[in-house]
Parts: C-alpha cells; structure tokens; sequence
C-alpha cells in the first residue's frame, strides 16, 4: 500500500526534492501546492478573469489554490509542513492546523528561529524536524521499521 504525503509550506527552497530524492525506492507518492508563485498567485484571475482589486485577484487565487490544497491534505496519510526562514507562512500554519483538525500525522519542519512562535503548531505535531533528510529518515522507519 502506497504512503500518500503532502509537502505544504514554504516554496523558495529545494526542500521538496531533497525529500522525494531521498524517499526514492519507498513506497510512497508526493502531493503538493503549486509551487511557481506567479501561477498560484495568478490562477484565478487567469482561469476566471482579471479584477480591478488586488484583495478580489488575491481571493480568486487563494479560492482556486484552495481545491488543490484541501484535496491534497484530505487524501494524504502524512502531511509535512515547512516553515522557511525569510517569509511568514501564514497559509502554511493554516494547512497545519487543517491537517490536525481531520486527525492527519502531522511533521512539522522549521529551524530553532521558529521554535517559540510555532509551539502550539510544534504541539499538534507528530514530530518536529529541522531538515528534509529527518523527513527521509521518518518515512524509512515508518515503513521499513529502518533506523539510520
């Protein structure tokens, strides 16, 4: 049986790949939020039709984005989180918390930088990593009973 994991979070870094690199050979398969930023932001004003405010373009977009992402976090056996250094993931704290509130195992990942602002996000963790590879060794022992 297939391991479904959804990778949320911050997109300005190759952690994503390091960690479908790493899981190759496991049974798993990747989900994910577009990660180009200049398509999911402009997704619904592309597909739907411009507008004259922002709060309406952005809205359009976070709406389309939305299908994705609840579809991916409801049909996922793991959901990872990443918490970047440079830019606050307000919707990266709100997938977490949507994964928690539908039962989900939850991996939260961020640098110590983060550690006091995302305790009660830390807290409805199943476990709380700093580095992708972590997020390999998880999976290995999740299905192998592997250790590194």
């Amino acid at each position: 049986m297939t391991l479904k994991i959804y990778l949320s979070g911050e997109i300005h870094t190759d952690w994503r790949d390091q960690i479908t690199m790493g899981a190759s050979g496991l049974d798993v398969a990747f989900d994910s939020p577009v990660t180009d930023h200049d398509a999911s932001d402009d997704c619904g004003v592309a597909i739907m039709g411009a507008e004259d405010k922002k709060f309406w373009h952005d809205n359009k977009g976070a709406n389309l984005n939305a299908i994705r992402t609840r579809h991916g976090i409801e049909n996922a056996d793991i959901v990872v989180v990443r918490f970047g250094e440079k830019y606050k993931q307000w919707n990266a704290a709100f997938d977490a918390g949507y994964a928690a509130a539908l039962g989900k195992s939850l991996i939260v990942m961020h640098g110590p930088e983060h550690q006091h602002p995302l305790k009660e996000v830390d807290a409805a963790a199943l476990a709380v990593v700093e580095e992708p590879q972590q997020v390999v060794q998880i999976l290995q022992y999740v299905l192998n009973g592997t250790l590194p």
